[in-house]
């Protein structure tokens, strides 16, 4: 997400990182570069004069125009701006009621509602292990109900049963009751999505929201319609009490727009961000780590987070023990490193949390992505656990079952083999008792931003 948006942002602000001084013609070029890169993005042009104006103000007081380092200040300035414009804070859930809380959630149809529903219902079952139940009140569009029920299963959560023979606010009813009695924490109702926003839509859902009343109303956006997410959403909110929005596909999109429009336009704050296909892919939106992520900074907040939810500990300290009594580093490691990489999302979703990814030439970063880290596995999955075991017996036939087995060519066996060589040599170096990992870490000083090099060690 807000790939292009970074790319414009940051390398505007980067000539102005090293100037001695700042004058009102290269921060009128500057804003007039930021200016053009919102607009590129999609974001509301309401919210770009806003935001260029808020800018503009600071940049020429003495905040900036005083400061040992005005480059540096104004990068702070755009960065504590995107905050502003996105919320300042994260927004939580508001579930401080007599249980079953009740969320209401709607949105337009194709905008990703009923899986938002779900994935919704899976961080609160596992990050606040809430006990929660799952109804579908959508009886209009063919199967809702049972993919509802489908996704509930996958993600450990009690689903309400109804058909498409009641009526919504019937079955809305129904299932609260059935929570109080089930001493559920939550009940989360899914209602039905629409072409577009029209009377009888409205009509429908606010009798279900009077006969309900949901503590937490979410109204659900797709992130690639851009500004019209935002407008989309402010149109609902005159009909309906929102508390929230949850922005969807963030992966699909590039240009960042709903994002900075939303919170702005329909004066309600983004509290989740749906960041993936996978049922956990949802995250709480945090507008400093959005903003920072925006301006090539990096957001090491969220990627500690994601690990010490998805890393196993136990294979992370075996690992880690096995390194330091001097034990070889196989191709079992690797894999086991592979997958612990694919449950925290890919390298996509790492390497998009941190900072300096926007000096990586644009070639190279298209040869880091998923799909290779498919392949890799893919090959290793081929090997006998001999093989590995012990890499070096892999010869010529025994090159080409792996190749055939794995689908691949045998070129890309031999690149895995000596990236993998490459890696032992590495690990070696890293064995604690002779100083590796304190090397090491000198030599990728250098590399690391503001240290006079790229920001990786490749």
């Amino acid at each position: 997400m807000f790939d292009h948006l970074t790319e414009r942002l940051t390398s505007t602000l980067r000539q102005l990182r090293g100037s001695g001084r700042l004058t009102e013609e290269n921060i009128k070029g500057t804003l007039r570069e930021i200016r053009m890169a919102l607009l590129e993005a999609d974001v509301a042009l309401p919210v770009v004069k806003g935001f260029i104006q808020q800018i503009e103000a600071r940049a020429v007081g003495k905040e900036v125009m005083q400061s040992l380092t005005p480059g540096q200040a104004l990068v702070k300035v755009v960065h504590d701006e995107l905050i502003a414009v996105m919320g300042e804070e994260n927004s939580q859930l508001n579930l401080n009621t007599t249980p079953p809380a009740v969320v209401l959630v709607a949105g337009l149809q194709g905008a990703g509602k009923t899986t938002s529903v779900a994935k919704l219902a899976r961080l609160l079952r596992e990050r606040e292990q809430k006990k929660v139940l799952v109804v579908s009140t959508d009886i209009y569009r063919p199967a809702a109900i049972e993919q509802l029920q489908t996704l509930a299963r996958e993600t450990g959560v009690e689903f309400f049963a109804s058909d498409n023979q009641q009526q919504p606010v019937a079955i809305a009813t129904a299932a609260v009751e059935a929570g109080r009695k089930q001493f559920m924490d939550v009940v989360i109702v899914d209602t039905a999505g629409r072409l577009h926003i029209d009377a009888e839509m409205m009509a429908e859902i606010q009798q279900i929201h009077q006969a309900i009343k949901p503590i937490e109303t979410l109204f659900v956006v797709d992130s690639m319609t851009g500004q019209d997410a935002a407008r989309t959403a402010k149109a609902f909110d005159e009909a309906l009490p929102l508390t929230g929005v949850i922005l969807t596909k963030s992966d699909g999109d590039a240009r960042g727009g709903a994002a900075l429009s939303v919170r702005q336009i329909t004066g309600k704050p983004i509290k989740f961000i749906g960041v993936g296909e996978k049922s956990d892919a949802l995250e709480p939106f945090h507008p400093d780590r959005i903003a920072s992520r925006i301006l090539d900074m990096g957001d090491i907040l969220s990627l500690v987070e994601e690990m010490n939810r998805k890393v196993d500990p136990t294979k992370a300290a075996k690992f880690t023990q096995k390194l330091g009594r001097g034990k070889g580093f196989n191709l079992e490691d690797f894999r086991e490193q592979l997958q612990q990489l694919t449950n925290m999302g890919g390298v996509n979703s790492l390497l998009e949390k941190l900072p300096g990814i926007g000096d990586i030439p644009a070639a190279a970063k298209s040869q880091i992505n998923n799909g290779e880290l498919n392949k890799i596995e893919a090959i290793i999955n081929s090997m006998t656990p001999g093989e590995r075991q012990h890499p070096l017996i892999i010869k010529g036939s025994r090159k080409k079952r792996i190749a055939a087995g794995s689908g691949t060519q045998i070129q890309d066996v031999n690149r895995l083999l000596k990236q993998f060589n490459q890696m032992q040599k590495m690990m070696k170096k890293m064995t604690p008792g002779k100083g590796g990992m304190n090397k090491m870490m000198q030599r990728l000083k250098g590399r690391m931003p503001g240290g006079g090099g790229g920001p990786f060690p490749f």
